[in-house]
C-alpha cells in the first residue's frame, strides 16, 4: 500500500507546487461551503459565492503547504511518502513557506470583504486548519481534529452568505448543523482508514491515529461506526431542512458508496487507496444533489 495522493514524478515547478497543496482536494471541498449557504435560508450572491470560494481556495493552500513543512521530519522517514515535493526537492522550503503567507493572505482578505462577522470569526477555522498536523503528535485521534476543520466550511457558508443579515446567534442556528458533523463523521472515517496505510510506522515512531492506537481491526470498527454516525447526520438533513427527492437519492447512493468503501476495505487492506478515492464522488454526490434539490424548489417551481 504504497499509495500516496501527495507524490509527484518528474513534473513542472507549477505542478509539483500543485501537488504540494493537493488542489483537486481543495476544489472538493467547496462545496460544503456551498451546502451552509443553500441550506441557511439567506439569499446567497455570486459575489458571496466568488469571495467564500477564495477563502476556501487561500485556507486550504496554507494549510496544505504548512502541514507539509511541519511534517517533513516526520515524512522524510516514511517510505510511502519519500515521493512528496519537499523531500524531493521538487519544491523548495521558501516556495511552501511563501504559500502558506499567499494563502493565509487570500483567506482574510476574502473574509474581511465577506461581512463582518466572517472577518471577525475567520482566526478561528485558520487556526484549527493549521493545528493539523500537530494532532498526530499530541494524541490518538487527529482524523476528528481532520473532519472538524473540513465542516467548519459548512459552518462558514451560512456566515458568508448571512452575516451581512443577521446577528451572530441567528447565524449559529441557522447552520445545516446535520451536516457539519455528517461531514465530521465521514472525513474522521475514511481518515481513519487512510491511516492503516502508515500503521507500522506510527507505532514504530509514535504518530498517533486510531489504528496506531487500537490495531487495525477495531480501527476499522471504529472507522464504520463514524461513517454510520455521518449516513445518520446526512440522512436527518432531509427532514430538518425539508430536502426532496433529488436529495434523497443523492443519499441513498452516497451511503450505498460509503459502506461499499468500508466493505472493500474489510475484504482486502490492500484496497485502502481505492476507498480513499471514492470520497471525492461521495462529496459531491451528497452536496450537489443538496444544493440542486434546494435550487430546483427556489427556481423550478417544487
Amino acid at each position: 500500500m504504497a499509495f500516496d495522493p501527495g507524490e509527484v514524478g518528474k513534473a513542472s515547478r507549477f505542478h509539483a507546487l500543485m501537488r504540494l497543496v493537493r488542489i483537486e482536494h481543495t476544489l472538493f471541498s467547496l462545496p460544503y461551503a456551498y451546502v451552509g449557504a443553500f441550506l441557511s435560508g439567506f439569499k446567497v450572491t455570486l459575489w458571496e459565492i466568488i469571495w467564500m470560494s477564495l477563502a476556501l481556495l487561500g485556507l486550504r493552500t496554507a494549510t496544505m503547504a504548512y502541514n507539509n513543512i511541519a511534517d517533513l521530519d516526520i515524512d522524510s522517514q516514511n517510505p510511502r511518502t519519500w515521493n512528496r515535493p519537499l523531500i524531493k526537492g521538487a519544491v523548495r522550503i521558501s516556495d511552501a513557506w511563501w504559500l502558506v503567507v499567499v494563502g493565509s493572505s487570500l483567506y482574510f482578505v476574502s473574509a474581511v470583504l465577506l461581512n463582518f462577522w466572517t472577518a471577525v470569526l475567520s482566526p478561528i477555522p485558520w487556526i484549527i486548519a493549521m493545528s493539523y498536523s500537530g494532532a498526530k503528535r499530541k494524541h490518538s485521534f487527529p482524523h476528528l481534529h481532520l473532519g472538524l476543520t473540513l465542516a467548519l466550511a459548512v459552518t462558514a457558508g451560512t456566515i458568508a452568505a448571512g452575516g451581512d443579515e443577521a446577528n451572530l446567534l441567528v447565524l449559529l442556528e441557522r447552520v445545516p448543523w446535520a451536516f457539519f458533523f455528517g461531514v465530521l463523521f465521514w472525513v474522521a472515517g475514511f481518515d481513519t482508514i487512510y491511516a492503516i496505510m502508515d500503521y507500522e510506522f506510527d507505532v514504530k515512531h509514535g504518530v498517533g491515529s486510531i489504528p496506531a492506537r487500537f490495531g487495525i481491526e477495531k480501527a476499522l470498527k471504529i472507522a464504520f461506526i463514524f461513517h454510520l454516525i455521518a449516513i445518520a447526520f446526512f440522512g436527518l438533513a432531509i427532514p430538518l431542512y425539508n430536502l426532496g427527492w433529488i436529495y434523497a437519492l443523492g443519499w441513498l447512493i452516497g451511503s450505498a458508496l460509503i459502506i461499499y468503501e468500508n466493505v472493500i476495505v474489510w475484504r482486502d487492506l490492500e484496497n485502502v487507496p481505492k476507498a480513499f478515492n471514492l470520497n471525492i464522488p461521495i462529496g459531491l454526490i451528497l452536496t450537489l444533489a443538496a444544493i440542486a434539490d434546494v435550487l430546483v424548489k427556489l427556481y423550478g417551481g417544487g
